[in-house]
């Protein structure tokens, strides 16, 4: 069990830059988008690593909240080891306190999957992580489906969601953060038992 009082490293994976901003791969950083949102922090550049950052409590209001910082690797996902390594480094962070919240295709569109450890999938951003800190860190996989037809699995990640999917996006994305705060505050259990789908 980790320790109570350390801080949490919530890191939404994704590729920095407009061009990435709405594809399916990014859907990590929609999420920690939202979560600095609840805890009224703006997103600023680290000196301390490749990355965007913001700190602040999760769950109850006052000190009885999770101390959490919000990461952003500014890397390009294959390369998201780096950044929050430095970033676990520097925080003091143990492994079990980390969660990369990331697009998943072996999973129906919203449907959403939480646990601790496991293999990467074949996914460069949990490739890169697991590489560079081992693989016992928390993972919210955020379904995004297979890619229709013969579509490249690539150029599918790559893709902006389909206008169908645009209009369940917000719902969905709000209800994968309710379930980082659920993971972070009342530990993994609860939380799959709340939202795994």
């Amino acid at each position: 069990m980790s320790d109570a009082n350390a801080p949490w490293l919530v890191v939404g994976l994704g590729n920095p830059g407009p061009d990435y901003a709405a594809n399916r791969h990014n859907v990590g950083f929609m999420v920690a988008d939202l979560l600095a949102e609840r805890i009224g922090g703006t997103f600023k550049r680290a000196q301390k690593a490749q990355a965007q950052l913001v700190e602040g409590r999760i769950g109850a209001p006052g000190p009885s909240g999770r101390r959490v910082v919000l990461a952003k690797p500014m890397s390009y996902m294959n390369l998201s080891g780096g950044p929050v390594t430095s970033l676990r480094d520097f925080y003091k962070v143990p492994t079990a306190n980390i969660v990369a919240i990331h697009d998943e295709l072996d999973i129906d569109y919203g449907a959403l999957r939480l646990k601790l450890g496991g293999g990467d999938n074949g996914h460069n951003g949990l490739k890169s992580m697991t590489k560079s800190m081992g693989a016992d860190y928390h993972r919210v996989r955020f379904g995004i489906g297979r890619p229709p037809g013969r579509m490249q699995v690539a150029d599918f990640v790559l893709k902006d969601f389909s206008s169908a999917e645009r209009k369940e996006l917000a719902y969905l994305v709000d209800r994968a953060a309710d379930a980082v705060e659920c993971l972070v505050t009342e530990g993994l259990e609860r939380a799959q038992s709340t939202y795994n789908s």
